[in-house]
């Protein structure tokens, strides 16, 4: 038998719920940053971009932002 369809309000939801994620730390939620850094590769010069998502909170928030 088929499965029955979620609705989009579930699909939201269910997505949604493990997004807010309590530092251990401080206590507060964490809020996620995609942070980008430039390398300069090592064939002809040229310059490659590094992306990856951080959590920010209040105790590394100079840390990731500077």
């Amino acid at each position: 038998m088929a499965k029955k369809q979620k609705t989009f309000a579930e699909k939201v939801n269910e997505s949604s719920s493990g997004a807010n994620r309590v530092c251990p730390n401080c206590g507060e939620t964490m809020s996620y940053v995609q942070q980008v850094k430039s390398v300069q590769g090592s064939d002809n010069n040229s310059w490659k971009f590094n992306q990856k998502m951080v959590a920010v909170c209040s105790c590394n928030k100079s840390e990731v932002l500077g």
